[in-house]
């Protein structure tokens, strides 16, 4: 955990000069080549001292809303939080447990979600909850096939 660091000097600079280190031209490229990673791994790999998950989430939403990709980039958040919360996939038995760790992700799903896409996300977490995905589900990046029927693309 940093120590106030990361938001010390031109942050947003220093984001995308660790990026460009790495040799990616975007944070979004940077963040496509580890879709399962979460945003906390994200900024200890690019500044285990100096840069914020939340930091990073935020060039996130700036490159998607310059690409109109902000459904894309509220995919991804998804299969970072599953990856994070449902490490096995989506649990075959909805134990109170089980129902935890669902509530988790999604809540943490919620949290990152940016706010023209709220209710949605809202939609997709009660239907996720009333009609489960198959037991072991784990999407591995932003375009699997059951979170594009759940949350199309609707950016022109």
């Amino acid at each position: 955990m940093t120590d106030g660091r990361s938001w010390q000097g031109n942050w947003k600079a220093r984001l995308y000069e660790r990026v460009r280190e790495r040799g990616y031209d975007s944070l979004t490229a940077f963040v496509a080549a580890r879709p399962t990673t979460s945003l906390l791994a994200l900024a200890e790999e690019l500044g285990p001292d100096d840069v914020a998950g939340v930091q990073v989430f935020s060039g996130l939403v700036a490159e998607a809303e310059r690409s109109h990709q902000l459904t894309h980039l509220v995919r991804g958040q998804l299969v970072r939080e599953l990856s994070t919360y449902l490490p096995n996939g989506w649990p075959a038995v909805m134990d109170d447990a089980n129902r935890f760790k669902v509530a988790r992700a999604l809540a943490s799903w919620y949290s990152f979600t940016p706010e023209t896409h709220k209710e949605r996300v809202d939609r997709v977490g009660d239907v996720l909850l009333a009609t489960p995905p198959p037991p072991g589900w784990r999407p591995l990046g932003p375009d699997d096939a059951l979170l594009r029927m759940l949350l199309p693309d609707e950016e022109a």
